[in-house]
């Protein structure tokens, strides 16, 4: 019984890790030990009546939902909460039930479960139709406001191709728009949305972020609306999926979005994906999607150059209706070369300055605000960069350090990027193990357990890790 109670919840886990933060599962859900299973009722501890209120009031429909999801649709939990007493010298367990419309005492204090509330699952709407679903789509981004230069041509052409045809009919499906954050894939992507609805107004279009694609899915899932899930998208004229590199380590979500890809396609339907990088280069992603990625047109979107930057500035400009000199625009089109984000950023925080401070715009303010600007911008450090960075150091292909070799040197480098993955980025460890050489997110804990480990006994390779990490910082 121990085996399958350990089992059961290590499933649970496994769904509840992709659905909070990190910090917060390891702060609340680590520490919770599984003690019984008696039919469909769950037995857990957890050490404090503090957790046990914040998972209570945080999340209930999570726990509801994914213990009902793998023991049964009546499944229940009972809390067992660690609590100090007064009277003894010691610990002793307090069992308290969920859910219910009881109350339950924790010190003595009166707790209101909650009452479970009946979840209107938005795909499955009676009779619904599909002129009635929102598309999702902001129109400040249309192809108006979309400045074409030479970094972005291709992909432009394609998608105002694919706008002002008969969507799904063009040999641009999928249409694959990737490229460095902040450089207008979202922007392009649903400005082709918009000009559709524009064009062709009885179609469908629905825009959506593969992070809440993959929420939307692991709810239905939980709730057992895995085929109203499906059947909902399959109904959508243009599908639009905004940064689907998220779907990396995320089975179930990519073998969804494979069978909804294929319907659509099959079917004559337009989709537009967008991705920090192009299909060959995408890891943690299986390679039946990655092929239909490469079935239509991949283009890419690049770094702004000069002239495209002073583009985006003037029109920036006329919009908010203030004049800036030709040397002032310029100038922040010199210095602001990354991305389009790093000059709507600059251009708000000089149009901040004049109208809340009244100054005038002068080139000195632009030096200020540029300055500031620059100095207070963190660059974002990818994975890929991470990996580039590590194998330039010790002379090696990125392919090798990606590979399944167990040769020492191959290792160590490997867990040396895993750490700085870690350390320096915001991805999730099975994120990071998916890049780099498939690994599961245990490999990844345990490489930087290693690596914190050398840093403290190993002059040497502590020497390694600050040079990489200067390299990594310039």
């Amino acid at each position: 019984m121990a085996d399958k109670v350990i089992d059961i919840w290590g499933r649970c886990l496994r769904i509840i890790r992709d659905n909070v933060h990190d910090a917060s599962y390891k702060t609340f859900f680590e520490p919770i030990i599984p003690i019984d299973l008696n039919g469909q009722i769950l037995t857990i501890q957890v050490p404090s009546a503090f957790v046990y209120e914040h998972l209570e009031e945080n999340y209930i429909d999570l726990l509801r939902k994914t213990i009902r999801k793998e023991i049964g649709p009546d499944a229940k939990l009972e809390y067992s909460v660690v609590m100090q007493n007064e009277s003894v010298n010691g610990q002793e367990s307090v069992t308290m039930k969920m859910p219910g419309k009881e109350n339950t005492k924790v010190s003595n204090k009166p707790v209101s479960l909650p009452i479970e509330k009946k979840n209107i699952n938005p795909f499955i709407i009676p009779g619904i139709k599909k002129l009635h679903i929102d598309p999702q789509l902001n129109e400040i981004y249309s192809f108006e406001n979309f400045i074409e230069g030479e970094c972005n041509r291709l992909a432009r052409a394609a998608g105002y191709a694919i706008a002002t045809n008969q969507a799904g009919s063009s040999a641009f499906n999928p249409l694959f728009i990737y490229g460095g954050s902040g450089l207008g894939k979202t922007h392009l992507s649903q400005a082709i949305g918009i000009e559709i609805k524009k064009n062709f107004p009885e179609k469908t279009v629905l825009y959506v972020t593969a992070h809440k694609f993959q929420t939307q899915y692991t709810d239905a899932e939980l709730n057992g609306n895995r085929n109203d899930f499906i059947n909902f998208y399959q109904i959508i004229d243009v599908l639009i999926i905004d940064d689907v590199h998220e779907f990396a380590g995320k089975e179930g979500t990519q073998n969804v979005f494979f069978q909804i890809f294929n319907h659509l396609h099959q079917s004559g339907k337009q989709l537009i994906i967008t991705s920090d990088k192009p299909p060959i280069e995408m890891q943690g992603l299986e390679q039946r999607l990655l092929s239909r990625f490469k079935w239509g047109l991949a283009a890419d979107i690049q770094i702004p150059d000069f002239e495209t930057r002073v583009k985006i500035l003037k029109h920036k400009i006329y919009n908010s209706g203030i004049e800036l000199s030709e040397e002032i625009i310029e100038y922040i089109a010199s210095h602001l070369t990354t991305t389009i984000r790093d000059l709507e950023g600059a251009m708000v925080s000089l149009l901040a300055q004049s109208t809340l401070n009244k100054k005038e715009i002068t080139l000195e303010l632009a030096k200020q605000i540029v300055d500031k600007f620059v100095k207070n911008t963190k660059r974002e450090i990818s994975i890929d960069y991470i990996q580039k960075v590590v194998c330039d150091y010790f002379d090696m292909p990125v392919d090798v350090l990606k590979s399944k070799t167990r040769k020492r040197e191959i290792v160590q480098a490997r867990q040396i990027a895993m750490y700085f993955a870690k350390t320096m980025t915001k991805s999730s460890l099975t994120s990071i193990g998916s890049q780099i050489g498939g690994k599961d997110h245990a490999t990844v804990l345990h490489s930087c357990k290693t690596v914190n480990n050398l840093l403290e006994t190993d002059k040497r390779f502590k020497l390694y890790i600050d040079e990489i990490e200067k390299k990594l910082k310039l």
